[in-house]
């Protein structure tokens, strides 16, 4: 089987607190991880559990990159606040892609920064 990871984006304009980014992190990673199927999922547990935090400017670039992974296959999960916080209802934070194969993720959002 190939290397696997999940790749979450996170937009950087929200200037979001720390705790409340890991929260959003974690949705992602949830959500999306229940998207991929489980043979994927077993793949990438049994390697370690692979995930990279990138970062993208906004809105536009987090639903660019969401729609190149759909379009490339790739499972993910697009993460929507509930607004109890620090941010308005609604306001998409991040997007889960994968866990899958390294490179195809890759071929996507390599060229993004880590956080």
């Amino acid at each position: 089987m190939a290397e696997m990871k999940l790749v979450i984006l996170v937009r950087q304009d929200l200037k979001l607190p720390k705790g409340k980014l890991a929260a959003q992190a974690a949705h992602a990673a949830v959500e999306s991880t229940l998207k991929s199927g489980k043979l994927k999922v077993v793949a990438w547990r049994a390697q370690g559990q692979k995930k990279i935090v990138l970062k993208v400017k906004d809105e536009k670039e987090l639903l660019k990159y969401m729609q190149l992974a759909k379009d490339d296959g790739l499972k993910t999960a697009l993460i929507t606040d509930a607004g109890k916080t620090v941010i308005a209802p609604g306001t998409k934070t991040c997007v889960g892609i994968g866990p899958d194969n390294e490179n195809s993720i890759d071929n996507i959002t390599g060229e993004l920064p880590m956080m």
